[in-house]
């Protein structure tokens, strides 16, 4: 089947350069912020370790401002996530599970403070919201369900050379185990890799 990546998240916002101001404190990455003619205008931020990007302007979009209410943004520590978040000046929900356990109801529905007491995987969540109100919720994944997985992604070269470094010492106490050298070494790196990350192989 033909793959179909979900890599852009148009934010339909009332002032582009408040927006820009914004997500720039976040820490997010600019990648383009293109003028054309009339006033059209394109801004372009990903998140980091993000495979998708927000993209917001003048004239791409006739949604309201603020109308965005659904975005979700993986993180595999969320105390450390929002205190980053807090720390940058953005305004932050407390941390929440929900009653059911299963996925968060609308508005605050069913919302129990703190994290999910077993702090199970997809369980736990926070809410902030740009300038203009759209909303953004923080989800907590540190363990990923069989088969959701089909690609690891690094936020930087740094981060898979550290990567590589901590899946050669564990396969050198591998191959110890083993007692010869380990032939399938590619396949057991990705694999120790996508574990490291935090995802299934």
């Amino acid at each position: 089947m033909v793959n179909f990546k979900i890599e852009v998240i148009v934010l339909p916002v009332s002032d582009v350069d408040r927006a820009k101001d914004f997500y720039g404190k976040l820490g997010f990455r600019e990648d383009v912020d293109y003028h054309g003619p009339n006033g059209f205008r394109l801004v372009h931020f990903t998140p980091p370790g993000s495979a998708a990007s927000l993209l917001f302007g003048h004239g791409i979009t006739a949604a309201e401002p603020g109308s965005a209410q659904g975005v979700h943004m993986v993180v595999d520590d969320i105390v450390a996530a929002r205190d980053e978040l807090v720390s940058r000046g953005v305004l932050v929900s407390e941390v929440y599970h929900d009653a059911g356990g299963v996925f968060h109801h609308a508005g605050r529905k069913d919302r129990v403070p703190g994290l999910q007491p077993e702090r199970r995987s997809y369980g736990s969540f926070a809410t902030f919201t740009d300038p203009d109100g759209n909303l953004f919720t923080l989800q907590e994944v540190t363990e990923r369900h069989p088969g959701r997985i089909t690609q690891v992604v690094y936020g930087s070269v740094a981060e898979v050379e550290q990567a590589l470094r901590a899946a050669a010492i564990a396969h050198g106490k591998h191959e110890e185990e083993l007692g010869h050298a380990d032939a399938e070494w590619p396949a057991w790196y990705a694999a120790y890799m996508a574990r490291a990350a935090g995802l299934e192989s």
